[in-house]
Formats: structure tokens, sequence, C-alpha cells
């Protein structure tokens, strides 16, 4: 839909500018505010460029959980979850709610903390 570059190419360059260029040399007080700033649209280009189907399939997931046949967003949806741990009706012991559990904490670490260590050892992208 856009024209090249894309926002979140824009953010990556501004980003990188940021950490290469600006940062070694300010003060370092200014120096850690941008990198801060960095930090944040890195995090912002990751959310842009994430994979939709991973989304999807968490969206999915709790759709079936919480047995609304995909109706509702993701807030309402993980509110009706919430109610039905709170009632007593999932516990940990439920396979489906650890595996919606897990799926959506891969999935926000995937855009987070896309370098931490545990995760790629998990997804195997350590190997890459």
């Amino acid at each position: 839909m856009y024209d090249p570059p894309e926002p979140a190419e824009i953010l990556a360059a501004a980003a990188n500018l940021l950490r290469t260029e600006l940062i070694p040399a300010l003060p370092p007080e200014q120096a850690f505010k941008a990198r801060v700033l960095a930090n944040a649209l890195s995090l912002v280009q990751r959310q842009l460029s994430a994979d939709p189907s991973v989304a999807a399939d968490v969206h999915a997931c709790l759709a079936t959980l919480t047995r609304s046949a995909g109706d509702g967003d993701g807030p309402m949806l993980e509110a009706a979850l919430s109610a039905q741990i709170e009632e007593g009706d999932r516990s940990l012991g439920d396979l489906d709610l650890l595996e919606y559990l897990w799926r959506s904490t891969l999935g926000k670490i995937a855009v987070d903390q896309p370098r931490y260590a545990s995760f790629l050892a998990e997804t195997g992208r350590d190997r890459d």
C-alpha cells in the first residue's frame, strides 16, 4: 500500500541513525534518552513488521478457548478468559489454556524482546 520505503523501514533507519551516529556524539544524559528513543522506534518497527498470521493464530486459539467463535477483539476475549479463570471454569491443568498462554507469550516476546536467549533457544532461532 505504501510507496518505498515502508514505514517499518523508515523507523529502522531512524533507530540506526540514532544508534550509530547521534548517540555516540551526545553527552551521557542525552545519550541515554536517545537510546530509549531508538529502542522505542525499534519496537514500533517490529510491531509493524510482525507476521500477522501469528496474531491471527493466537486470536483463533483465544476465541476457541472462550467459545466465542471468533467474535470480539482481543481485549474482550481476554476479559472473557479472565472471567472463566476467576469463576474456576479454567485452570492451569487445562491444556488448551496452557497452549494459548504459550502461543501468546511467544508472540509477544517475538516483538518485545526478539533476542531474548530463552526465546531464541525455544524457537530454534539461535541456530539461524
